[in-house]
């Protein structure tokens, strides 16, 4: 069965760092592109991040480049958001996604910027 179980957010102040992860299973990773999106209250889901599968060629949204960062461990079939220089508009329920026949989301784990 295929699953996407998110981790890593939490509350941090302006200019702090956090590091989600995204755990996979039932596929294997590097076959298959994964996104990081977000959505904030009252605001649509947006597309982040995203690394390809056999290329693992990287895309960011302008908002985030130069701050954030995505990578991928095949080994333990994971990919990460290192994310740097956090702004309080960056405040939201952060999920990956992979497209496999449709769309797969992970349950999100919400990250808060606040002083």
């Amino acid at each position: 069965q295929l699953q996407l179980v998110e981790s890593g957010g939490g509350l941090v102040q302006p200019g702090g760092s956090l590091r989600l992860s995204c755990a996979a299973s039932g596929f294997t990773l590097d076959r298959h592109a994964i996104g990081w999106f977000r959505q904030a209250p009252g605001k649509e889901r947006e597309g982040v991040s995203c690394i390809g599968g056999s290329t693992g060629t990287t895309n960011y949204v302008d908002s985030v480049k130069g701050r954030f960062t995505i990578s991928r461990d095949n080994a333990k079939n994971t990919v990460y958001l290192q994310m740097n220089s956090l702004k309080p508009e960056d405040t939201g329920v952060y999920y990956c996604n992979v497209r496999i026949g449709h769309d797969y989301w992970g349950q999100g784990t919400q990250v808060t910027v606040s002083s």
